[in-house]
């Protein structure tokens, strides 16, 4: 049995490397045939490739060009449900099917029944799911897995499998196949034999779990058909997408599925369900969450229509469209290659300083500015910084150095930007809220007139000229969100509980979520994150985490270098899919909160900050983050379908990379990103987390981050460096103006947020434990009011004022009372004298 559990995959390459090793020892290895030492050689130079790649290797990297989207391509969705090391099992379901078809009398060919055959073989197959026999019920669950499979072994081509496969799965649809597997999940979760004997074993492998992933594999591969029929619009299947959406968004007479799922998650994080196979659960959960929410173009059209609702203008800016058109920046030059440059540039020519070109941002969103040899007194280090690495970027369109300067001595020596064509400016168009806007009428009235006008947002009495005028382009750039409304209704409910109307609740497919999940949301949160942090590349084996392995691990240790290398590829490809589905989970579920209600989203934000989430995803970044963006776990000629369908190439060192062409990888870039935007969400506007990040000592990670060649990922990297500048102190400032300059070019602006300086009112230390408590009791009133029956405040329970109706009450007397009732008569009632007279007397 192998006991790896959760280290890290690359020790398996170094164990690879060292048996390669031995070759020249005179120790004798053979090779997957069984040939002897074929074919080490290449094996050697894979490992060592892989190792040189892990270590860091090729830092210099071209622009990359990943689009993000809410998923990867349907083929490769299908695919990464799959462990290469569960390939032997799909022989399992053709096996299944032949030997249901014989049983039937029919031949084992699915393309020549017709539609009525297809339909009556489903439903012999979903009645001998319901048998007492377990062999049985899952040889018909084999059986519908390879028909959702779309019966790979009678195809000729890929495109061929996943046309059957789509048709196939809408007919298992259509027959209540997914209900069906619903219910044997729940068969499968409270099977307590299965888990005991898995908390028996040292270590669990892949056959504690065969019959939970069969389930789970037909599960996803319907909900994956379904939602690429959703995105692709067609009109064909519309109204089974319309009837799967509206049956995994409202419960029927049962939990949500989402819930169910998000338990399993919980119970295996717990330790009572280790056989749980965390990968196909968590993939399934955020597919399932993606079709009943929405992704990105649902977000859009909903934010848009609350807008309307809420009577707000439309939103003419959309972040990830913007970000698109965006071009990558050229990354700060980390130290080691400042000192390199810096020496050979001594060696070859005198030192030169003059009017520089800013490197970190692109010569069309330059903006026109430029460095004076004048800065050199006090910024004499970040000349020579920007210098050099000037030198070490390419010049475009055939320019030299000469010409370059000529250029910029041409220019004028104002600071004014040269005009630029509109989409070579900013792109974003800068905002203010209002908040912002009462500040800067508070400071000018203070100034010119001496007192404040509390609450008066007109009057301008008293102000000079350009006091108008910047009261007027703030208005012009004032922008107001959906949250701020909401926070706004309810701390006017929470002024007027008793007159304040408050508003329907809207029973959306997020409404109906949160209602679910809220009395487990802390729990789901903490499960998620430390699955999360099992699955990071930079976290280390501890005897007391989690063994998210469970389902990629054979029972018998791998036996030649190939096999070792292949399950180390696997190891690493089965954690890069997990920590790309949570961080898909947590960003849809934040982003679909937020919309819904701001105070939802914090009360999953606030448990997110004290689960660490924001500790972990900056671990999560510190490391080689241009190794783990270029990985290549992966091996394409054994993704499914291809491992199963025409003449399969022997597996060989040379055929591991047969087909993989890409420079990066899709998946990590996805995952990074994501983590990049949780990490934007729960930090922005909250001094007290963005503290945290200055704690943890952010930046250095972040800015190493930058490395990344892609517009998006450096976009949200760098609204993360612009919110901590003012804390970074002017030292920091001083050595890195390249990453203020990118910062400048393109992250939106604040007319006037004072950012790169420490002079922001609202930054003070002694208020951020205040404002944190501050933001939980608005939540919890919120929770408490909207779903719970219990009224905090006893002052606002209605009194019953009918003297008829409270001397009508049954009450129930304590038997201690009953007891000693004549004790009580003598003291209460016939010793103290009562004077009825007084009730006359009038005192007008």
């Amino acid at each position: 049995m192998i006991t790896i559990g959760n280290t890290e995959s690359n020790d398996l390459l170094v164990k690879c490397s060292e048996v390669v090793e031995k070759k020249y020892a005179g120790v004798d290895v053979m090779d997957a045939n069984g040939n002897g030492k074929r074919s080490l050689p290449k094996l050697r130079e894979l490992i060592r490739r892989q190792r040189h790649d892990s270590d860091g290797g090729g830092c210099d990297s071209p622009d990359l060009d990943f689009i993000y989207d809410d998923t990867d391509s349907y083929a490769n969705e299908i695919a990464e449900l799959y462990s290469y090391t569960e390939q032997p099992e799909l022989q399992l379901n053709v096996k299944a099917f032949e030997d249901q078809m014989e049983q039937y009398g029919l031949l084992p060919s699915w393309q020549r029944l017709s539609i009525p055959q297809k339909k009556s073989i489903i439903m012999k197959l979903l009645d001998q799911l319901e048998v007492s026999s377990k062999p049985l019920r899952m040889r018909a669950a084999r059986c519908i897995l390879y028909i959702a499979q779309g019966c790979w072994a009678e195809m000729q081509s890929d495109a061929e499998q996943q046309e059957w496969a789509r048709k196939n799965c809408m007919i298992l649809y259509d027959l209540g196949v997914f209900s069906a597997f619903t219910d044997l999940l729940n068969i499968e979760i409270e099977n307590s034999a299965a888990a005991r004997v898995a908390m028996r074993k040292l270590a669990v492998s892949l056959a504690d779990s065969q019959d939970l992933r069969v389930i789970l594999s037909v599960l996803y591969t319907i909900t994956e058909v379904i939602r690429n029929e959703k995105v692709l619009d067609s009109s064909e299947y519309k109204m089974q997408v319309e009837a799967f959406c509206n049956e995994i968004a409202n419960p029927n007479g049962d939990e949500l599925m989402v819930v169910k799922l998000l338990g399993m998650v919980t119970r295996f994080c717990s330790g009572v369900a280790p056989h749980f196979p965390m990968k196909k659960v968590l993939l399934l959960l955020w597919k399932l969450i993606l079709v009943s929410l929405g992704g990105m173009e649902t977000l859009k059209q909903l934010k848009a229509e609350r807008r309307k609702r809420a009577n707000l203008p439309p939103q003419d800016e959309d972040t990830m469209d913007i970000a698109k058109t965006m071009r990558a920046s050229s990354p700060p030059a980390s130290a080691s290659d400042l000192i390199d440059t810096q020496n050979q540039k001594r060696n070859t020519r005198p030192f030169r300083r003059g009017l520089i070109k800013q490197s970190s941002l692109d010569d069309h969103e330059s903006l026109g500015m430029e460095m004076e040899g004048a800065l050199g007194g006090e910024n004499g280090d970040e000349g020579t910084d920007l210098t050099a690495y000037d030198e070490r970027r390419p010049m475009e369109n055939g320019e030299n150095n000469t010409q370059m300067l000529s250029n910029f001595q041409n220019r004028p020596s104002s600071p004014t930007p040269i005009p630029l064509p509109l989409p070579k400016g900013l792109p974003w168009k800068p905002k203010v809220r209002q908040k912002d806007i009462d500040l800067f009428l508070e400071n000018a009235r203070m100034k010119f007139v001496g007192y404040n006008l509390q609450g008066d947002r007109e009057s301008l009495a008293g102000l000079p000229q350009p006091i108008h005028e910047g009261v007027q382009i703030l208005k012009d750039h004032m922008y107001t969100s959906i949250a701020e409304l909401q926070i706004l209704k309810e701390e006017e409910i929470a002024r007027n509980p008793l007159s304040t109307k408050e508003d329907e609740i809207e029973m959306t497919p997020t409404e109906i979520l949160y209602q679910a999940m809220l009395p487990n949301l802390p729990q789901y949160m903490i499960a998620l994150l430390k699955i999360l942090l099992a699955a990071a590349p930079t976290s280390k084996a501890k005897t007391d985490s989690i063994n998210i392995m469970a389902d990629v691990l054979p029972e018998e240790m791998p036996m030649t270098v190939l096999q070792s290398m292949k399950l180390g590829i696997d190891v690493n490809r089965h954690k890069e899919i997990i920590v790309k589905a949570v961080s898909a989970i947590l960003l849809l579920l934040l982003k679909h909160f937020k919309l819904n209600h701001i105070y939802q989203f914090e009360f999953m934000s606030q448990h997110l900050v004290f689960a660490n989430c924001i500790p972990l995803v900056l671990k999560f970044f510190n490391q080689n983050i241009m190794a783990y963006v270029g990985a290549k776990n992966m091996i394409p000629i054994l993704d499914f379908p291809s491992c199963v369908i025409g003449d399969q190439p022997e597996l060989t060192a040379d055929s591991l990379e047969i087909g993989d062409s890409t420079s990066y990888s899709w998946r990590n870039i996805y995952s990074c990103i994501n983590l990049l935007r949780i990490l934007n969400k729960l930090t922005k506007w909250k001094h007290s987390r963005i503290m945290m990040l200055v704690v943890f000592k952010s930046a250095p990670i972040l800015k190493c981050t930058l490395k990344v060649r892609h517009a998006m990922t450096q976009l949200y990297v760098l609204k993360l460096m612009k919110m901590q500048t003012k804390y970074l102190g002017r030292q920091w400032r001083k050595s890195n103006m390249k990453t203020i300059s990118a910062i400048y070019a393109k992250v939106r602006h604040r007319l006037n947020d004072d950012w790169a300086f420490g002079n922001d009112l609202d930054a003070k230390p002694w208020d951020f434990q205040a404002e944190e408590c501050a933001l939980r009791a608005s939540v919890d009133r919120f929770n408490n009011r909207r779903y719970t029956n219990k009224l905090k405040d006893a002052d606002f329970e209605p009194v019953d004022n009918c003297l008829s109706s409270v001397l009508g009450n049954q009450h129930e007397l304590s038997d201690n009372f009953k007891r000693h009732y004549g004790l009580w008569l003598e003291q209460e009632v016939f010793s103290v004298s009562i004077e009825w007279e007084k009730l006359l007397v009038d005192h007008i």
